[in-house]
């Protein structure tokens, strides 16, 4: 078995390769040639879970083991690590081991990414990323790296801190035109992008709602029951768009926006039937709201596997 650390997991996993990756998983949940049971969640302690992933198909299969401790930081640990078990489906010869959090990262960066190309009628050239998290920086990258975004507004509450990350992302990508605003500001003055992207905790809707009906709305963060990050005007009454998610089953039990609105969610529709039946061309673009699953992580680890010429 192949041990990688985190730098060696995210070589391996080309953006180029993992959009592809997740398209097939996608494609073989809807034909059931995948088994990706809900995750199991194990409480630790008032601030720490476990959490179980796997996911089987003929020829790969995984196991994601994350553990997230809140309070982790007094210790000067990450909050979040684990590992991703890859291994052959029919034998149970142990493949790899990827880093956990890098994989979480990138496949669903890598969500994001089929979701605009899927989504949008467009090539992007422009988006809001609200957030200055980990999960913003792998975004930045993977927009970069598979459609060469060059322009990227950054809002966060603290300015300071936006400011401090949009200089980073200018020395890692010079030729990135970053700029930093207040999320305070987005309801007044958002600036006109293609995509927008959230990937907060937040408990309050930071999507604006008067986006562009040409605009793409994207919630990655936000889940938990009650955690929000589109505004409720987004998703429900007369002027609420098509919501698109990658998990509907997990949906129902982890994202808050739409838990809170409530949609109705017999009018949801999931990223694997949208995949095979497109969306018909509509002057106001859906939303699309990811809370991952196991199959993703099973993606990744195929693009790993062919990476390091394991099979």
């Amino acid at each position: 078995m192949q041990i990688l650390n985190a730098q060696q997991t995210a070589a391996a996993l080309p953006y180029s390769a993992l959009v592809p990756a997740i398209a097939l998983a996608a494609q073989q949940l809807r034909a059931n040639e995948i088994n990706a049971p809900e995750r199991m969640v194990v409480e630790i302690d008032n601030a720490s879970v476990l959490l179980c992933m796997p996911a089987v198909a003929d020829d790969l299969s995984v196991t994601k083991l994350i553990t997230v401790h809140a309070n982790n930081a007094q210790h000067h640990l990450p909050a979040i690590q684990g590992e991703v078990v890859v291994f052959e489906t029919h034998t149970g010869r142990r493949l790899a081991l990827l880093d956990g959090p890098v994989v979480s990262a990138r496949r669903t960066a890598a969500v994001t990414l089929l979701g605009i190309q899927t989504l949008l009628p467009r090539k992007p050239t422009s988006v809001l990323l609200i957030g200055t998290g980990v999960q913003a920086l792998a975004h930045v990258e993977a927009l970069v790296e598979y459609f060469g975004i060059s322009n990227v507004w950054i809002a966060a509450r603290d300015v300071a801190k936006t400011q401090l990350f949009c200089d980073t992302l200018k020395q890692r990508y010079p030729q990135l035109t970053a700029q930093a605003i207040s999320s305070h500001q987005l309801e007044v003055d958002a600036p006109k992008v293609d995509v927008v992207i959230a990937l907060t905790t937040s408990r309050t809707a930071v999507i604006p709602a008067n986006i562009a009906a040409d605009t793409l709305a994207i919630g990655v963060g936000a889940f938990k029951p009650d955690m929000v990050e589109f505004p409720a005007q987004l998703l429900t009454g007369p002027h609420a768009r098509t919501v698109i998610v990658d998990y509907l089953s997990g949906a129902k039990h982890e994202a808050g926006d739409l838990l809170q609105a409530p949609v109705d969610w017999s009018q949801v529709r999931e990223l694997q039937d949208v995949l095979a039946l497109p969306l018909s061309s509509a002057p106001v673009l859906p939303v699309f709201k990811t809370v991952g699953r196991a199959a993703w992580d099973l993606a990744a680890a195929r693009v790993a596997v062919a990476s390091l010429g394991l099979k």
